[in-house]
């Protein structure tokens, strides 16, 4: 398997969430599905409403797909739009993070339970006190603290939460045009990883200069997407720049940053979205990312690729191999 080749083809996939438990790669993506509505801004055209888990004994090797294991149904505060979802393990456990709309319409953040990585999940009956908008993704770390990070623009409505109540005003492609850009947002986890147990905080992104990203510098400020990975003892905070369909990085000494720019990992590719998490697996780190290539270009149903990633020494990112022009 070439690393341009999507590694599920009998399902549309996106959104990929990796991580190695039990020396094994597993990966959470959202499961796309036709949609008979048009494409517009505020994402509404992503009609996805279940969960599949993908596991690899080898990056190359056959995947498995061990079947849905969470469903829209099986949420009582969900009305729609299971996005991109993220997977967590700590004491004994394996936590399974999405985001969905709520009876009122809003995005919030659930959360699901269950004894292996491949599930099946039981889904919390709330969604998580204190979340809103989309894209959850968790890091734990070595000393056992874990983190939520979270926030999409525009259909995300990460941009109607300017004072901490939910603005219904600000629904729709909507975000600061000065000033400094919104950023994502991060909460200490509670040790059962289903609460908050800190306040949540922006997710500053520093210029070379050690200013906030400006609003309309939209190559290089947050739209959604956030992920975070360790190497070398720093921290690595990456995400879509949305509009512009880069996927950015920036670095910190803290999980909680502030974090400063420091590059591009990839460049726009077929398709709308941008969306990836990072990985090691038996030593070597990966991109895992979307496109459209299999759907020739419909922007709602994409597929899944993986792509080896390399770090000099100063830390800085790159391909591995130069990425092919779309």
């Amino acid at each position: 398997m070439a690393d341009k080749d999507p590694i599920v083809t009998h399902l549309f996939t996106a959104d990929p969430s990796a991580h190695v438990f039990n020396d094994k790669l597993y990966i959470y993506p959202s499961h796309d599905r036709e949609s008979n509505v048009p494409f517009n801004d505020n994402g509404d055209h992503f009609d996805m409403n279940d969960y599949h888990v993908f596991s690899m004994d080898s990056v190359g090797g056959p995947v498995t797909d061990h079947g849905i294991v969470l469903k829209q149904e099986d949420v009582p505060w969900v009305s729609k739009q299971l996005w991109a979802p993220d997977a967590a393990f700590k004491n004994g456990k394996y936590y399974l993070y999405f985001p969905a709309r709520d009876q009122e319409g809003i995005f919030r953040v659930g959360v699901a339970v269950g004894d292996a990585p491949e599930g099946p999940f039981k889904p919390e009956p709330e969604a998580i006190e204190g979340s809103f908008s989309i894209d959850p993704a968790t890091f734990v770390d070595e000393d056992g603290s874990a983190y939520l990070y979270f926030g999409g623009l525009w259909g995300g409505q990460l941009q109607c939460w300017p004072s901490g109540k939910f603005d219904e005003s600000q629904i729709g492609p909507k975000e600061p045009t000065s000033g400094d850009a919104l950023f994502a947002k991060v909460g200490k986890l509670g040790e059962d990883m289903k609460s908050f147990a800190s306040d949540v905080q922006d997710v500053v992104i520093l210029d070379e200069a050690g200013k906030p990203i400006a609003a309309q510098d939209h190559d290089r400020r947050f739209f959604e997407a956030a992920w975070l990975h360790k190497y070398k003892g720093k921290y690595y905070f990456s995400y879509s720049t949305g509009d512009t369909h880069f996927l950015c990085y920036a670095i910190s000494d803290s999980p909680l940053g502030p974090f400063t720019y420091a590059g591009r990992i990839l460049e726009p590719v077929i398709g709308w979205t941008t969306h990836h998490s990072i990985a090691e697996f038996k030593g070597k780190w990966y991109l895992f990312y979307h496109d459209s290539s299999m759907s020739n270009g419909v922007t709602h149903l994409r597929c899944v690729k993986i792509r080896e990633i390399l770090y000099d020494e100063e830390g800085k990112i790159s391909l591995a191999e130069p990425q092919p022009k779309v």
